[in-house]
């Protein structure tokens, strides 16, 4: 018996270690506020969505969401919620050419930006009662 219950444990660690390599790391994920005038950040991002810059940078490998929304409170600023599988993904996105077309798209627009990043967490038991699924 106790062999059983050795071999079972083995068993479950083993099929509990080859989870998605996703869920495994650290995915991180970067809050970015454009902030603008006359427009310019909604205009921003949708000229990112337009030359197909945000399609390319969802196929990027370790690329988990890429989204814009708009500010209900400040028309003028767009949020960018930008997730990573971790932050090798992060620096390989970074060496790319798009951020050249990125940082032009922003001198363009002329937009000011705040950045915040944040590491995955589960969501503790105690809040799962206060989410609707």
């Amino acid at each position: 018996m106790k062999r059983f219950t050795l071999i079972l444990s083995l068993f479950l660690l083993l099929v509990g270690c080859q989870g998605d390599k996703q869920e495994q790391s650290m995915s991180i994920t970067v809050n970015l506020r454009y902030t603008g005038t006359d427009g310019n950040a909604r205009k921003f991002a949708e000229e990112m969505i337009s030359s197909g810059t945000v399609d390319a940078i969802r196929a990027e490998e370790g690329n988990l969401r890429y989204e814009y929304y708009q500010s209900l409170d400040d028309p003028e600023t767009i949020l960018l919620i930008d997730s990573w599988a971790n932050q090798e993904a992060i620096d390989k996105h970074h060496a790319t050419p798009m951020m050249d077309t990125i940082a032009k798209l922003r001198e363009k627009y002329d937009l000011h930006m705040t950045v915040k990043s944040y590491t995955a967490a589960e969501t503790p038991e105690t809040e799962n009662q206060f989410i609707r699924k």
